[in-house]
């Protein structure tokens, strides 16, 4: 195999993802004067919305938080995955970057030297194996934080007797057809709230079938607001930044409630569940999770449309444990049994703490899993070094352009201070401080976090060492960090 070796960049970007994509418009608008690239692993852009192509794939979050701050979404509220390539499109060629990205390679190692005071990246071209380097000044990981390769599927019982079809959503066969066929959907969380009403139309049947019930939460295509504001015929950037802003302050209400009010909260969601399901469904046994509302998210139905088909009877749902598969489908713990032709296990994914890729510093790997995090987007010890970690609750991209905007300042910051590097270090009273996991269940508690965090960094008990606050915190303590405090050092 061999290996070439490339240019040296003032940032390198890793990813052209929603968080990629975003961190290279940002130094465009923020930082003209660096040389940048942005390598990608696929052969092209789009992250997730690339992967996601499972039919009825869509936001979960509304595009006016989820679409750039600085790019205002002209569409409707919930989009789908072609809508959200399209919009990320735009935003490449509307500032320039398609030059800057480099698709189908790679990253596998990173190595910082002292003495160059600059990252050292090795990468691979998936199509032929050639290996390449690129030396940054700046390392920016915009990967986000699961497994795109491989999604989580659990091993069942029996699963190689099943003579149907059996498949992860994230790895959708484009040749798959469900015309007439009975599907099983296994999982009750936003993909599977998805796939069962855009299956229900073209299937025999749609079972949902889930271990545990998830909070659903029916919304419009589009705010309520949308339709009068846009009577008004008020200018494009008024209805962007009023809808913005509406959906912000809906999304912190919820949030707000499930802290504060949380029995009042989920009595409000069952209540909405319950008028939009036939009577006497057991909306007890199906929508009433044991968990706290947000504890997990909400899965957002779009017009209800999950409950219509119930309500129709093109699908159903099942909550029980699978005792093992057979031949002709699923039989339950509970006794019962589940025929299929196809199921799909909407089952979610694994974490994947940067891709899984070693670090070192001077020749010394470094185990990333003891480390903490310095606010949610660089870790302890790791010198230029930036990562983006979205929100759980509020639309990922919000955070993206709050990050964006911190690691542009500390980059001015940086240079007007004739520094060449810049890591976040304990304090001397942060010595010995107790070691967090990467995300407190007591707070955010899905399947994916708990099962796979043991892979990811940690956070300490004090500032500047946490991270998953929410919008409404971050919005304004981010852009206020005094980037001279004592948990920053400058070489």
């Amino acid at each position: 195999m061999s290996t070439s070796h490339g240019e040296h960049l003032d940032v390198l970007i890793i990813g052209a993802g929603v968080s990629g994509i975003g961190a290279a418009c940002h130094l465009r608008r923020q930082q003209p004067q660096r040389r940048f690239a942005v390598v990608e692993a696929m052969d092209g852009f789009g992250g997730t919305w690339r992967t996601h192509r499972y039919p009825g794939a869509r936001s979960d979050s509304d595009l006016y938080t989820y679409g750039y701050g600085f790019k205002p979404w002209r569409g409707r509220a919930l989009a789908t995955a072609d809508e959200i390539r399209a919009y990320l499109a735009e935003t490449i060629d509307e500032h320039g970057l398609a030059p800057h990205i480099r698709y189908g390679l790679k990253m596998t190692a990173a190595d910082w030297s002292s003495s160059e005071q600059r990252w050292t990246v090795r990468l691979v071209r998936r199509a032929t194996g050639e290996a390449s380097t690129l030396t940054c000044n700046f390392l920016w990981l915009c990967q986000g934080y699961y497994d795109h390769a491989k999604g989580h599927l659990p091993e069942w019982p029996g699963m190689e007797r099943f003579a149907g079809t059996l498949v992860h959503p994230q790895h959708w066969p484009e040749d798959l057809d469900c015309t007439g066929r009975r599907v099983v959907v296994i999982g009750s969380g936003a993909t599977a709230a998805t796939l069962v009403p855009a299956l229900a139309g073209q299937a025999a049947h749609v079972t949902l079938l889930q271990r545990s019930p998830t909070f659903f939460i029916a919304r419009g295509w589009e705010h309520e607001l949308a339709a009068p504001l846009r009577a008004l015929d008020i200018p494009e950037e008024w209805l962007f930044e009023i809808l913005r802003r509406a959906h912000i302050a809906r999304h912190a209400e919820l949030t707000r409630m499930s802290f504060e009010q949380p029995e009042a909260l989920r009595a409000w969601l069952i209540a909405q569940t319950r008028a939009l399901l036939p009577e006497g469904f057991d909306v007890e046994r199906h929508f009433n999770p044991a968990y706290r509302p947000w504890q997990q998210r909400l899965a957002v139905v779009p017009d209800g449309d999950l409950f219509a088909a119930i309500r129709e009877g093109t699908a159903s749902i099942v909550t029980d444990a699978i005792e093992c598969f057979d031949e002709a489908g699923i039989v339950l713990a509970g006794g019962g049994r589940l025929d299929a032709d196809v199921v799909v296990a909407a089952t979610g994914f694994d974490l994947a703490l940067f891709g899984g890729v070693p670090f070192a510093v001077d020749g010394a790997p470094v185990d990333l899993t003891p480390r903490v995090t310095y606010r949610g987007l660089m870790i302890e010890g790791l010198p230029n070094l930036a990562y983006v970690q979205g929100y759980f609750r509020s639309s990922w991209t919000l955070r993206v352009d709050l990050v964006c905007g911190f690691v542009c300042r500390l980059l001015d910051h940086m240079a007007q201070r004739g520094a060449a590097a810049v890591t976040p270090r304990l304090r001397p009273e942060d010595v010995g401080m107790p070691l967090l996991p990467w995300c407190d269940p007591a707070n955010f508690n899905a399947g994916y976090v708990l099962r796979t965090q043991h892979r990811m960094h940690r956070q300490g008990d004090r500032e500047p060492w946490t991270h998953m606050h929410e919008y409404e915190t971050e919005r304004h303590t981010l852009p206020a960090v005094d980037l001279d405090e004592a948990a920053l050092t400058y070489r």
